[in-house]
């Protein structure tokens, strides 16, 4: 598919690794990001993605560093699949959401797709069909728990939706902190056209996101709505309109990671954990949920920077300590 520059920015954050590597470093990963090298197709700088059919690259992850440092980007990278959910995919997802769990530099995350068009697809039906029936339940409890992390992670996670997200791929979205998508962007959890239902916690976060009327409308009727619908439903959070490069969403979700980062990092890390406990409870417990992670940022080195940095009428420059 060729596409007018084609995910330019996302491609531009993949070219980025972590801060403190060296610049050989650096230079080999880029190399090798771009193994596959983009080919011209025609005018206007219309490219074919660097796809590669190799399975260690169905999952990319890029830490940007500069000003941009502690904002991640994981893309899924399984073009010839739609981004179905597999299980290497379920993998190196699992893999990539501990490592970002363990790391304290991180300030967000913003999970994407580098393929145009598509999110993900939802359940690899095509290697679902070749399991036995015993190996479908276990796997389904893979990507179930693989979801649960990403919900868990402690630090804002942005879904960038430039392309159809149905089934497990709307449900990875779900359980992202903020949702952002295309107008184009197709959603929906559409199991029941397959005789089943969500399996990844549709059921449960879908309800909690736009009500449990439509929630229900939306499931039984495996209905698939556009951005614009899903922001109108209050799905997605933002709805704006695709670009010629594929990656409006992208852009929007950069945008809001950038807004995100220079906020105190212990002080964001506590308000999500007090909204995400306290939303689950009666407002009392939930009042008292707040206290205590209150107590967390009054000890902070980070809370002292903020009062120096109003006094002295000058940007605040948070370490998350």
């Amino acid at each position: 598919m060729a596409v007018l520059v084609g995910h330019r920015a996302i491609m531009q954050a993949f070219h980025v690794q972590a801060a403190g590597r060296n610049s050989s470093s650096r230079l080999a990963n880029v190399l090798s990001c771009f193994r596959h090298s983009w080919k011209v197709s025609g005018g206007h700088g219309a490219v074919t993605r660097p796809y590669s059919s190799d399975s260690k690259d169905d999952v990319r992850v890029r830490y940007l560093d500069g000003e941009d440092s502690g904002i991640v980007v994981v893309g899924m990278n399984r073009p010839k699949a739609k981004n179905a959910i597999s299980r290497n995919l379920v993998k190196m997802m699992s893999e990539a959401v501990e490592d970002i769990k363990k790391n304290n530099k991180v300030r967000s995350v913003i999970f994407c797709s580098l393929v145009p068009g598509i999110f993900c697809a939802g359940a690899d039906l095509k290697e679902r069909a070749k399991m036995q029936q015993s190996e479908v339940g276990a796997f389904v409890s893979k990507a179930r728990a693989l979801i649960t992390e990403l919900g868990n992670l402690p630090v804002p996670t942005i879904a960038a939706i430039d392309g159809a997200a149905l089934g497990g791929g709307l449900e990875m979205a779900l359980a992202c902190d903020i949702r952002i998508a295309s107008n184009t962007a197709k959603m929906g959890l559409v199991e029941t056209k397959l005789a089943i239902i969500p399996g990844g916690g549709g059921t449960q976060r879908l309800p909690r996101a736009i009500g449990m009327s439509l929630a229900k409308e939306l499931i039984f009727a495996a209905r698939v709505v556009d951005g614009t619908e899903a922001c109108r439903l209050g799905l997605v959070s933002h709805s704006v309109e695709q670009n010629n490069s594929a990656d409006a969403a992208y852009l929007r979700a950069l945008e809001l990671a950038r807004e995100i980062n220079p906020q105190g990092p212990i002080a964001v890390r506590m308000a999500k954990l007090a909204i995400n406990q306290g939303i689950e409870v009666d407002l009392s417990t939930g009042l008292a949920i707040e206290e205590a992670c209150y107590a967390q940022v009054i000890p902070t080195k980070d809370r002292l920077e903020g009062l120096a940095a109003f006094k002295e009428k000058r940007r605040p420059h948070y370490k998350g300590e």
